[in-house]
């Protein structure tokens, strides 16, 4: 089958079914060319609940798919593939964090979206990279912190917000590998360019302190997603190192075409946001494959946390 004929029967099935296609910017271009909404965990979670579709086809990892089954319950949420997981909500079992919540019982706790439905029902804040120091930020300075399950975006947040967090040691497998023997060799290739830092890489911290300290810090600044897409567009330069997920580049690549865009590192991919293709975007919109339904008693309980985190923004 080709790139055409899927795209056209894509829209039509969507069109017969009220569907809509939400994709995360770490798809492959040509899911998020046949989506109606490209964006990071925040953005879709918020057009997961707007939607007036009947079927929300979410192309992205399995967590992205349960958020938006709790956010629109009444909707059927279907993900292209069932495999599509994620290293970091895999970082934290629920029974682990069950067992790491009561030895701090007083503790409010705060968990990034790339956490499982369970973790999140037995949570009091979800937060995305774009919102969780402005969630950090509202909790009592006497609150003790439970952060997870991101070590370095958890970091990250303790030097912005000046709290000090108890911070579980999980990572992104993608990000945790960018470290600073990267950027170097970035920097003197392409000394112009603004580098774009996502904060759950491995150098996250030092990369901040270096854009306070170093001559040409000012090059360097830490973003989410779709932080460092509003940034590149409005931003005076033409070159730009991105250190994230390479699938972003495609997304940077038609917002701004005269600019140049440079992967940190070409080896930058998530294997399980690239497994969903556009044929098994078509078979899910054809067969209604596979659906995500999260238990009620758990959605009913994750939507607080949720609803906190779409508040906060």
């Amino acid at each position: 089958m080709t790139k055409d004929f899927l795209f056209a029967e894509i829209r039509k099935l969507k069109g017969e079914k009220n569907a809509v296609i939400l994709a995360h910017n770490y798809q492959v271009p040509e899911v998020q060319d046949i989506a109606d909404f490209v964006g990071d965990s925040l953005g879709l979670s918020i057009e997961a609940g707007k939607t007036s579709a009947d079927m929300i086809v979410f192309c992205g990892v399995h967590f992205m798919a349960e958020t938006a089954s709790i956010i629109s319950p009444q909707k059927k949420v279907l993900i292209p593939d069932l495999e599509a997981g994620c290293s970091l909500a895999s970082s934290i079992s629920i029974e682990q964090f069950k067992k790491w919540k009561a030895q701090h019982p007083s503790a409010v706790v705060v968990s990034y979206v790339n956490t499982s439905a369970e973790i999140k029902a037995e949570s009091d804040y979800c937060v995305t990279s774009s919102n969780a120091v402005k969630v950090v930020q509202v909790i009592p300075e006497d609150k003790e912190i439970l952060f997870l399950p991101d070590k370095y975006l958890g970091h990250y947040i303790e030097l912005v917000t000046g709290r000090k967090m108890i911070i579980w040691d999980g990572a992104c497998h993608v990000h945790e590998k960018i470290g600073n023997i990267e950027f170097s060799d970035m920097q003197k290739k392409y000394p112009d360019a603004e580098f774009l830092i996502h904060p759950e890489c491995g150098c996250s911290t030092s990369c901040l302190v270096r854009s306070q300290t170093e001559p040409n810090g000012n090059k360097m600044k830490i973003f989410s997603t779709e932080g460092m897409l509003r940034y590149a567009e409005k931003s005076q330069s033409d070159k730009f190192v991105i250190a994230t997920e390479t699938g972003i580049l495609h997304r940077m690549k038609k917002m701004a075409p005269e600019k140049s865009f440079y992967p940190v590192s070409e080896k930058s991919v998530c294997e399980y946001m690239k497994m969903i293709t556009l044929e098994k975007l078509y078979d899910s919109l054809l067969y209604e494959q596979y659906e995500v339904k999260v238990p009620e008693q758990i959605a009913n309980k994750a939507l607080l946390p949720i609803k906190r985190m779409l508040e906060i923004v």
